[in-house]
């Protein structure tokens, strides 16, 4: 371990203070087309032939791109004509609409609705509420009605949280041993990857998606086709609406949306729905008991300040709100990766 005086520390603050920077570059990138461009081409090309293809000035989109070299996003060549850009397998893997792993839909969920939100954090920070009145003009007492405020937002919202779960699903879904529930709820299931996700790995198994009725209709319109028999969908609000008998319910990135009482209201009704025997499976990014991490967790944390009315929370607390709607045997898997898995047994 090295001494106090072997860190830079203004270094490491200059990056923290201009850390947005790099998001927004990535993001302008995405959206400008620049990586999807470059797969389709099947070359490197120049900055002139990127700006004419994408209509964009030459002298912008050459500083941007050499910004995209610095982030290992592209890779660039010299040759007597100039500097060829092409994709690095980063940006191809992740940042291309047509990569099955693409990030592209979250970035631009990022960039056009998270971003706005948190120009506002200070103001999240002195009242402890979002910020859609700020950000947006429209009422902060809904968070979801503000949330899909429109269908178009709903579908970026959807699109985005499908992104995640192509690159996530599969580690908090292996995370137990979840064969033997064959009959599932995937309480606020949105746009269906988690629950593809969940019969690919599991393929005895039916899962139901339990959405808002505006949810649904999108999903099967725009992500769920009717050949995936496997996976269904039922209509309703979850808060007040009754919710089936099942043998286990999976709340992916639902309760930290919400403030204690209305995860324990949520909680006792799936605990009275569950078959005997059978569970809930929450999905989450966990914080450190201590709360000293991980770092991605407590940004998470700061983004429902700005966007929900929730928090980021420990297994211990998500153990307390399990034990008091009646589950018992509780395990807690750590994945190593962004979201962790919590299994509660009735």
């Amino acid at each position: 371990m090295g001494s106090t005086e072997d860190v830079d520390y203004p270094q490491i603050i200059l990056q923290y203070s201009s850390g947005f920077l790099i998001s927004k570059a990535m993001f302008t990138a995405c959206e400008l087309g620049v990586f999807d461009l470059l797969l389709e081409s099947g070359e490197p090309l120049s900055s002139d032939a990127i700006a004419t293809c994408l209509r964009t000035s030459t002298i912008g989109m050459e500083r941007l791109l050499d910004a995209c070299v610095g982030l290992k996003l592209l890779a660039v060549q010299m040759t007597q004509e100039g500097a060829l850009y092409r994709n690095t397998e980063i940006s191809n893997i992740y940042l291309t609409k047509s990569s099955p792993k693409s990030q592209y839909h979250i970035m631009m969920y990022y960039s056009n609705t998270v971003y706005l939100c948190w120009q506002h954090l200070t103001d999240a920070v002195r009242e402890g509420r979002n910020q859609y009145e700020r950000a947006f003009g429209i009422s902060s007492k809904d968070p979801f009605g503000a949330m899909y405020r429109s269908e178009e937002e709903m579908l970026k919202f959807m699109a985005g949280q499908n992104s995640v779960w192509s690159i996530c699903g599969r580690d908090v879904l292996a995370a137990f041993d979840l064969s033997p529930f064959t009959q599932v709820y995937d309480l606020g299931g949105g746009g269906g990857a988690l629950a593809r996700e969940y019969v690919s790995l599991y393929p005895n198994s039916t899962v139901t998606i339990y959405d808002l009725p505006k949810v649904v209709q999108v999903a099967k319109e725009q992500f769920v086709s009717t050949e995936e028999c496997q996976i269904a969908f039922h209509e309703g609000d979850f808060f007040n609406d009754s919710i089936p008998e099942a043998e286990l319910y999976i709340l992916s990135k639902i309760l930290h949306d919400w403030d204690d009482d209305k995860c324990k209201q949520l909680l006792t009704k799936v605990y009275k729905a569950c078959k005997p025997g059978g569970g809930v499976l929450l999905v989450e990014s966990l914080l450190n008991e201590d709360k000293s991490g991980p770092l991605e967790t407590q940004l998470y944390s700061m983004n429902m300040l700005v966007q929900t009315e929730g928090k980021e929370r420990t297994a211990a607390e998500y153990s307390k709100l399990l034990e008091a709607a009646g589950f018992g045997v509780i395990q807690v898997k750590k994945t190593g990766k962004l979201y962790d898995a919590v299994l509660g047994r009735k």
